[in-house]
């Protein structure tokens, strides 16, 4: 039987400057994400829809728990696999389309560069992208592919 996992975040609207959403153009996007335990994440939309540039957007935040869901499940498998990580930079990418006064995400893109310890592991270290993928909790909950491209080197050497 599945085991649920229950998470709790709460989003606070802070862009209230004075006449609440009287018109478009007079909020602004600013929110806070908190949870408990954790520094808040500063929220806003993305800047084309008016959001703060300085603020974390909800599809960069899509896009972050794709590659940390993906770097996680990575790990794991590379620990309970025998091949060991010493870096991991994820540079991924996404494609959203806006039509009709929606949109959607097309696809994400990771781009891990991974750091292993020994030449013996890349095979494997590469091989283990599959099981990660299929375990990784928030890929499996999108709708629009993810693509992998890694690409490995050794601890060591140019």
């Amino acid at each position: 039987m599945p085991k649920p996992h229950h998470y709790d975040v709460r989003v606070t609207w802070t862009g209230n400057t004075g006449t609440g959403t009287d018109s478009y153009r007079s909020y602004e996007r600013a929110h806070d994400i908190t949870a408990a335990g954790v520094p808040p994440i500063l929220g806003s939309a993305d800047p084309t829809f008016r959001g703060d540039p300085a603020r974390w957007n909800p599809e960069q935040l899509l896009l972050a728990a794709l590659s940390q869901c993906h770097m996680m499940s990575y790990l794991h498998q590379c620990a309970v696999n025998g091949v060991v990580v010493t870096s991991y930079v994820d540079d991924a990418a996404a494609t959203m389309v806006v039509a009709g006064g929606g949109g959607h995400f097309t696809e994400a893109v990771l781009r891990p560069r991974i750091e292993i310890a020994e030449e013996s592991m890349r095979e494997r270290a590469l091989a283990l992208h599959g099981p990660a993928r299929d375990a990784c909790f928030i890929a499996a909950s999108v709708n629009f592919p993810v693509h992998h491209e890694p690409s490995i080197t050794v601890a060591g050497t140019a």
